[in-house]
């Protein structure tokens, strides 16, 4: 038996907090009737309707998928453009990214059908470190990495501190290969603190995700996560 709103969460509907909400409200029915009680719990044969639509009570599963460039973060995109669920043809739970990677940006994205799990990765209150390698057109002197470490100051705030680790750097090319793990997920947050300084990003990928890492994965593929990595990750962001 589990609560009603975690189930409705579970289930990729909305939010737990917001699947409170719809109880409250009275938009959710169980076996044809109405509940407004949050302690309810459920089982797997209780029919559950959520403004009048059944929610399909599917097994949680939970995919690493390694994203390549100049694939949308989506699960349809109306100019046609390939999404990331096409790599998925074989699964027939209804996934869906947890938060996005840009579109010319590679790397370490999670797929999975438990709304509650994405809720709780993306909530800005929990703290999950995100790990980038950034190709830059420029290079970045002591001073300026220091700046990228303490935060910079952008059109929607300044960025909380990052760990930033120079990787290499060309002079003949004027480039630099730059790591950098924060734990925000402003829209194109990197791209948009190197830029601050003066220092276009050439080429980015997300190399790691709290505990996980893109190890024998080549772009395009996935694996599916471990029970140990999901209750890791968890774990990782709640507290």
């Amino acid at each position: 038996m589990e609560r009603l709103q975690k189930v409705i969460a579970q289930a990729g509907v909305t939010s737990r907090r917001k699947a409170e909400k719809l109880i409250l409200d009275g938009q959710v029915k169980v076996n044809g009737s109405v509940v407004t009680e949050l302690g309810t719990k459920v089982s797997p044969s209780d029919e559950i309707e959520v403004n009048g639509v059944p929610i399909d009570k599917e097994e949680p599963v939970y995919f690493l998928f390694y994203k390549p460039s100049g694939v949308i973060s989506s699960v349809k995109d109306e100019k046609g453009r390939k999404v990331v669920t096409d790599y998925f043809p074989d699964i027939e739970q209804r996934i869906f990214p947890v938060g996005r990677l840009d579109y010319d940006t590679s790397g370490l994205l999670i797929l999975t059908n438990d709304g509650d799990f994405a809720n709780t990765l993306m909530h800005p209150k929990y703290h999950v470190e995100k790990r980038y390698v950034a190709k830059v057109k420029g290079i970045p002197s002591k001073l300026e990495i220091r700046q990228l470490s303490k935060g910079i100051m952008l059109d929607d705030g300044k960025t909380a501190p990052a760990k930033v680790k120079m990787k290499s750097l060309d002079k003949k090319k004027q480039t630099a290969i730059i790591e950098l793990t924060i734990h925000e997920g402003r829209n194109r947050q990197v791209r948009r603190m190197f830029e601050a300084l003066g220092y276009p990003v050439q080429k980015l990928k997300r190399e790691g995700y709290g505990n996980l890492d893109l190890r024998g994965l080549n772009p395009g593929d996935s694996r599916t996560m471990t029970p140990h990595e999901v209750k890791q990750l968890r774990n990782l962001a709640v507290t």
